[in-house]
């Protein structure tokens, strides 16, 4: 079983896009979005889901109201305004640093679960998704990529898979790090802006740091030609595979409104430069 990782460095690249592309063509696959702070690979793959599991991390103070005697200590020592008027914890301000637990003088602060999201195992036209939602105001979202990149191996393995294709997330930041976890190949998809190139080059340091082996796709070719060769030039030097280059083309939005991939909506246009982008990155593998 092979793990691909399809990063950016930023958002906005057209990643989801190409990952989905990608997960219409090649062998028996797991999908595992990891974008779980504003996941968007669903809208495309349209997925039935089958299993909803809760994601706990940490845990949330809770004040019980026949214990409190509202004497305002835990307000006044909170300095994320997370104690309401009438002394309940505000969830999408409390950073759980136990502060009112400590200063209340009759123990009416205990502590709780924190339910920071779910996450889910979907059907969908292309093999089983994993994939997740961090609720409002909650963080530790890299826990939560990790939930979800080991579920979908342990799918992988379950099913006999030969491929887990990973939706990563933007940046180069905690998320990230964990969606990389045990990559055979980072993929990069990169825009000609100086914004792009210059988060391509940050997540590229990423991979190298772990030795994870790269791959580089330059999409929406044709907006900006010195960007495009300021990112061959960046290859060249750093002997990264050029797996191949898209255009900036209408088709994409065409196809998210159908609620299909680019090779779906245009097989025989967009889809075989996608399919000749697979075909070198399989070679590869």
């Amino acid at each position: 079983m092979k793990q691909i990782v399809v990063i950016s460095g930023k958002g906005g690249t057209g990643k989801t896009s190409v990952v989905a592309g990608l997960a219409s063509i090649g062998p028996k696959k797991v999908l595992a979005d990891c974008d779980v702070d504003a996941a968007d690979l669903h809208l495309i793959l349209s997925p039935e889901v089958v299993e909803t599991n809760e994601f706990v991390s940490g845990e949330r103070p809770y004040i019980d109201p026949d214990l409190c005697t509202q004497c305002g200590l835990c307000a006044e020592h909170c300095r994320f305004n997370a104690i309401s008027e009438n002394f309940a914890v505000i969830p999408e301000k409390c950073e759980g640093c136990g502060v009112c637990s400590y200063v209340c003088p009759v123990q009416a602060v205990s502590t709780e679960p924190r339910h920071c999201g779910q996450w889910f195992k979907s059907d969908t036209r292309f093999g089983t998704l994993i994939h997740a939602e961090l609720g409002i105001g909650e963080e530790n979202s890299g826990k939560l990529v990790t939930t979800v990149r080991n579920a979908s191996a342990k799918v992988a393995e379950e099913i006999g898979a030969e491929l887990v294709l990973v939706d990563g997330s933007p940046g180069v930041g905690c998320p990230v790090i964990a969606s990389l976890t045990n990559a055979d190949l980072a993929v990069f998809v990169a825009e000609p802006t100086i914004s792009a190139v210059h988060d391509l080059k940050r997540v590229y340091k990423l991979t190298e740091h772990f030795k994870i082996p790269s791959m580089v796709i330059i999409n929406k070719c044709g907006i900006n030609a010195d960007q495009e060769n300021e990112i061959r030039s960046f290859c060249a030097e750093n002997d990264i595979i050029l797996a191949g280059e898209l255009p900036y083309d209408m088709v994409f939005t065409k196809a998210q409104l159908e609620g299909l991939s680019a090779v779906e909506y245009e097989p025989e246009g967009m889809g075989k430069k996608i399919e000749a982008i697979w075909n070198k990155m399989e070679s590869h593998l």
